[in-house]
């Protein structure tokens, strides 16, 4: 009995030493690190030929260092706190206005004001032209330069001078800035006389609030299940993401474990009661489903409390913690991972081990864990969340990328703004043939790049022919080929009318019935909630 106490006491030693050998190795590592870029700098600031960018060479050199670690450690310096603002809780100070300057040295257009803005208030509506801001004109600025012109701190005014897109004169007007705050809970209604709907971008602050004040709303109207829509939620706040699980499961249970480095854990529990736990649930997740979104999607799978419908979520199984720094700085640093209830980590990509040329990896399948869900059913981790059910994800042309982010149906929309005053209700609002040639039209004489995607891979084809020097010898089978894919601007824009035509109503219905008539006609043709609908639940 005394050599076995002996020889546990021997083992706690050891261990204790080993511990404090690996502290003692990382203090030295950190201290020597320190020393040598202390001395670099002040090497350089003594012998470098030309006067040292001291702020610029450091701030390089911490984001440099803070990107070999993972994408969501970052320095936030002080002059970037409106960024930090914007990060937690989707707010700034401004006109509450989207601007687009498509010339440089042209006009800033009011875009897309938000609904009961400053910009609303101060009588700027969509197609306005700003000409000069608070005396400076805009001719020569960078977008970006005009936006942090129109923003500020709230309370304070900006004067500009703005040529009216109703009757062409030009004014002054003076608008005082206010707190603009973004929602994250962007749409929330009835579907049909039984389906509510909520569509949620961001997990903010007081988000869950707004979810629980929507779910209210949707069962006072009559609502039998819910559609929780978290496609493209990159996520956000983790406390936020245990409210919203907490409108739906028993008080007390556990939402998510946070694990640090040195295998500590933190249990996150529903700590109110729940405003349903018995309403069916549909959530609806895509690759662009992340972080605090993949919380709350894993959660309700591991409890069986919703059905997940649509594609594997992005896979971000990662915690970051903000930690004040010097001279009012700031750092996000990740300080953990998170499991879901069931034990399952969803990262996907293991930032810890890196290949020779910097590059990451995700982790295979093959080297996922199964886990179990409160009813007994098999989940996976290390890649996501796999949904209950898959749905198909809507296939567009590359006309329509190119059309959209080459800004094209953006002018088209001011057009239109410009030669009609009003349109109808958003339910009864549709383009018509006549209308779809007037964009036609418009968009013929605009420049971009209106290729199929068969016909860039066989440009490239070509290309590689002519390195190889095959080329020459298939000048007639080549030619061929080229003149079958070629189609003239119209015809290929007549071709894809009922890809773009969506695209378009939704573009100019959020600059007269500002953007939540813009997510109505993005769900008057939603395909794959249309399939999510249509699909019977799963019976827990």
């Amino acid at each position: 009995m005394i050599m076995k106490r002996i020889t546990i006491l021997l083992t706690v030693l050891s261990l204790c030493g080993a511990t404090g050998l690996y502290a003692q190795t990382k203090n030295f590592e950190l201290g020597k690190w320190t020393e040598i870029q202390n001395a670099i700098l002040k090497e350089l600031n003594r012998s470098y030929v030309d006067s040292l960018p001291v702020g610029r060479i450091e701030r390089a050199g911490i984001d440099a260092m803070l990107e070999e670690l993972d994408p969501y450690t970052i320095y936030i310096p002080e002059e970037e706190t409106e960024d930090l603002q914007m990060m937690l809780g989707k707010t700034y100070g401004g006109i509450g206005a989207i601007i687009f300057k498509p010339e440089k040295d042209g006009p800033v257009y009011i875009n897309e004001p938000y609904a009961g803005s400053p910009a609303v208030k101060g009588g700027l509506v969509c197609g306005d032209e700003i000409l000069e801001i608070d005396g400076v004109s805009v001719a020569g600025l960078e977008t970006k330069e005009c936006s942090d012109r129109m923003k500020g701190k709230p309370g304070t005014p900006v004067r500009f001078k703005v040529r009216k897109v109703r009757g062409g004169q030009v004014e002054d007007v003076t608008i005082v800035r206010e707190r603009i705050h973004l929602p994250d809970v962007e749409y929330a209604a009835m579907l049909d006389d039984t389906t509510g709907y909520i569509l949620q971008t961001g997990f903010t602050e007081k988000v869950s609030n707004d979810v629980r004040a929507a779910l209210l709303s949707l069962k006072d109207q009559g609502m039998k299940r819910l559609v929780l829509d978290l496609r493209g939620n990159g996520g956000g706040l983790l406390s936020e993401a245990v409210g919203i699980v907490s409108l739906f499961v028993p008080k007390g249970s556990v939402v998510v474990t946070a694990r640090n480095n040195q295998g500590q854990e933190t249990a996150y529990k529903t700590t109110f009661d729940p405003v349903d736990t018995e309403l069916p649930v549909i959530v609806l997740v895509d690759s662009g489903t992340a972080s605090s979104s993949e919380i709350v999607s894993g959660a309700l799978q591991d409890y069986d409390r919703a059905t997940i419908m649509g594609r594997r979520t992005y896979g971000k199984g990662l915690v970051q913690s903000m930690r004040p720094l010097p001279y009012n700085g700031t750092m996000k640093v990740t300080t953990a991972k998170y499991y879901t209830p069931s034990g399952r980590c969803v990262q996907a990509i293991d930032y810890s081990h890196r290949n020779e040329d910097g590059s990451v990896g995700h982790i295979p399948d093959s080297l996922t864990t199964e886990f179990k869900t409160a009813h007994g059913r098999t989940v996976r981790d290390g890649g996501g969340i796999t949904p209950d059910i898959e749905l198909p994800v809507k296939d567009y042309s590359r006309l329509v990328y190119s059309l959209v982010y080459g800004g094209i149906l953006e002018q088209y929309a001011l057009h239109f703004v410009r030669s009609h005053e009003s349109i109808p209700a958003v339910a009864d609002f549709h383009f018509c043939d006549a209308d779809y040639e007037d964009f036609i039209a418009f968009a013929k004489d605009k420049t971009f790049d209106y290729r199929s995607s068969a016909r860039t891979y066989f440009d490239q084809m070509k290309k590689e022919l002519e390195k190889d020097g095959l080329a020459e010898a298939m000048t007639d089978r080549l030619a061929a080929v080229e003149k079958a894919l070629d189609m003239d601007k119209e015809a290929f824009l007549r071709l894809k009318k009922d890809e773009i035509l969506p695209f378009i109503e939704e573009e100019i219905a959020v600059r007269y019935f500002y953007q939540e008539a813009g997510i109505q006609v993005r769900l008057r043709y939603d395909d794959q909630l249309k399939k999510a609908l249509a699909t019977p639940l799963l019976s827990f």
